[in-house]
């Protein structure tokens, strides 16, 4: 099998969103920042409620899917749909904007540390016009899979594979066929699992340092850095002090980005046709 070594690091970056959120933003930092499917990745994490408070009022979206992660903290999400999903620390909420959503994820907590992840996912073409859906993943319908030398794994979309023994995240059947995991390693550990060859494979250190490939190519990625992953069927990772970190990969749509803002398409005249749509009311009528 041909391991995977580390190809480019991108180095994530403070900023704001929504209503002054204060985050740091890897994929996405930059128009050419992006690992197809994946379009963007922030992480919040603050125990300063001026950092958080404001949250993300009420704000379109077109063409993608988002995936929010909370690792500690309490945020509500509300929809023109009508859905409502509270997230709580250690949960997750997948939303598929397709052809448009209006909706809002506001802290429910005046103190104490809000961190998680919101990571945005192109979809193909064919799909960007689908209708809108929402799905609110409760942290016991995630698996967390010990392992024999210590740490645990989150399986959080797709399938972990862990001694020849498959694990079934809650996400699966999507054409990008993401993969996710949240994974913790004692100081020395070490953790390999099989991807796709021809799939797109990153890597985000969180908390510590680890190291990622086979002998002589391993390479370190320090916390709150994004490893982009050289193409190869095996992913290896190491770590010389406790570390937790996210491995995401997925199929590549290899299909044109034009973006602006909330709206994903594939060409300027759909952009256009998006914010036509939203200023209309169109965006959020319901088909």
């Amino acid at each position: 099998m041909a391991t995977r070594v580390l190809q480019q690091i991108i180095e994530s970056v403070p900023t704001s969103d929504g209503a002054g959120v204060k985050l740091r933003r890897s994929l996405g930092s930059r128009r050419d920042l992006r690992w197809d499917p994946f379009l963007m990745l922030d992480e919040f994490s603050s125990d300063n409620p001026n950092d958080y408070i404001a949250g993300f009022p009420p704000h379109p979206h077109r063409g993608f899917e988002t995936a929010t992660y909370l690792l500690e903290g309490h945020m509500l999400h509300q929809d023109h749909l009508g859905h409502r999903g509270d997230l709580n620390t250690g949960g997750v909420q997948w939303m598929t904007a397709g052809r448009g959503i209006v909706h809002s994820e506001m802290p429910q907590q005046t103190q104490g540390r809000l961190h998680g992840f919101q990571l945005w996912i192109n979809l193909p073409a064919r799909e960007k016009m689908k209708p809108a859906s929402y799905r609110d993943i409760l942290p016991a319908e995630i698996p967390l899979v010990p392992m024999a030398k210590g740490g645990q794994v989150k399986v959080i979309a797709g399938t972990l594979i862990l001694d020849k023994k498959p694990t079934p995240g809650p996400i699966l059947g999507l054409t990008t066929d993401p993969l996710y995991l949240d994974i913790q390693l004692p100081a020395g550990g070490n953790f390999s699992h099989p991807i796709d060859n021809d799939y797109n494979a990153f890597i985000y250190p969180y908390a510590g340092e680890i190291a990622i490939g086979p002998g002589n190519e391993r390479r370190r990625v320090q916390a709150h850095n994004v490893g982009l992953l050289s193409p190869g069927d095996l992913i290896d990772v190491g770590a010389e002090g406790d570390a937790r970190f996210l491995l995401l990969a997925g199929r590549p749509l290899k299909e044109p980005i034009v973006q602006h803002g909330p709206f994903v398409m594939n060409t300027r005249e759909e952009i256009e046709q998006a914010l036509r749509d939203f200023e209309s009311g169109e965006l959020t009528q319901v088909v």
